[in-house]
């Protein structure tokens, strides 16, 4: 596995996972605006599945199954290790599995969801479809990262939104979310739609998180910064590393990815003195599942150093335990002031919407 992925011609990024979904207020009806295909069934891999009770099935995201991901050699490793038959069904982005998982509630047929953040977690949690379940090793997850004090999410892995720049291109990057509006970074930014991106929604918690009320005249006096505003994640990053623009809303380590995969400390993550927003994706065992058993034993495999020392090379994110991080990860920053806002609602989601087509047309 190269760790790479190509994307469209010309755009080059790194494995991070495709954008998992949407503020949790309004999922179900933004991916019916958006005509997402959320509602299909999802790729599933059944490949070694045995007989009934024979697996374990887990719903994830696209990219964590993927070639470049953590997926496959999960499964290789928990099969090895346990014995039982892992199927991953694969439900395009954390936002579908959500949607997904609400519409089909006790017929969902999956034993464990993986994927889903902390801007999801509430209606996951107040579906009463996820289990509590205590995982062995739980005690080693580092505290802060706890979701639910009843274990119904786990945390799986974790990072910082960050704006990641061209050290090439902009020697002194800037050093708070005040400076991206001044007028040196005209239409050098690139940032992604919060209605379809998670880090799209974590950018625009960040700025409510810091201006409060003012949030909205913040967004105006940054429109002349922005080059574009992505649907996702991955389109984003690949026009930065294309060079279309010298400044991407991404992650903190997103950096390491350039130093392990292509030797270069060229892009780097800027540290804000307002502070960085945590991400942290969980997974829960469902309440109806078939084969509960065994959806423990996965998520107790989950915090095993078996599965968390892959997360930091295939999915680029922290592990959610004390494990040694490879040297690359050596170039990514951590804030001294991480921040965990508030969700938007969707009342504010709707006024950013409206803003943007007012002032930018998108």
């Amino acid at each position: 596995m190269n760790g790479k992925k190509t994307i469209s011609a010309g755009f080059r990024a790194f494995p991070r996972k495709r954008i998992p979904g949407t503020v949790p207020g309004v999922i179900l009806g933004l991916l019916l605006l958006l005509n997402l295909p959320v509602f299909a069934r999802g790729a599933r891999d059944t490949a070694g599945s045995g007989g009934p009770g024979g697996e374990v099935i887990v719903w994830t995201y696209d990219s964590f199954n993927s070639e470049w991901g953590p997926g496959p050699e999960v499964k290789k490793r928990f099969e090895a290790e346990t014995g039982i038959t892992l199927t991953w069904v694969n439900h395009g982005d954390a936002g579908a599995i959500l949607a997904r998982l609400l519409l089909e509630g006790k017929d969902a047929g999956a034993d464990v969801i993986l994927g889903l953040d902390q801007n999801l977690a509430g209606r996951a949690l107040n579906s009463g479809l996820l289990e509590a379940y205590r995982p062995v090793g739980v005690e080693q997850v580092f505290p802060e990262l706890i979701i639910d004090e009843d274990f119904r999410l786990t945390p799986l892995d974790y990072s910082y939104f960050a704006v990641v720049y061209d050290s090439e291109r902009i020697p002194n990057p800037p050093k708070n979310l005040e400076e991206l509006t001044l007028p040196e970074y005209g239409k050098k930014l690139i940032l992604m739609d919060p209605r379809t991106s998670s880090p799209g929604l974590g950018f625009l918690t960040w700025t409510k998180a810091v201006y409060g009320n003012g949030w909205t005249d913040y967004w105006r006096r940054l429109t002349p910064s922005m080059l574009t505003i992505a649907d996702g994640w991955d389109t984003g990053y690949g026009l930065f590393t294309a060079g279309e623009a010298p400044l991407v809303l991404s992650y903190t380590t997103s950096p390491g990815y350039h130093l392990e995969y292509e030797g270069t400390e060229r892009y780097r993550a800027a540290i804000f003195s307002d502070g960085h927003p945590i991400q942290i994706e969980a997974a829960g065992l469902l309440a109806a599942g078939k084969n509960k058993e065994k959806g423990k034993r996965f998520l107790d495999f989950m915090l095993s150093p078996s599965f968390q020392d892959l997360i930091p090379l295939t999915n680029w994110m922290y592990p959610v335990t004390p494990i040694p991080l490879p040297d690359s990860f050596r170039i990514n920053p951590k804030s001294d002031k991480p921040l965990r806002p508030a969700p938007v609602t969707e009342g504010e989601l709707s006024e950013w919407a409206a803003l943007m087509s007012q002032n930018t047309g998108q």
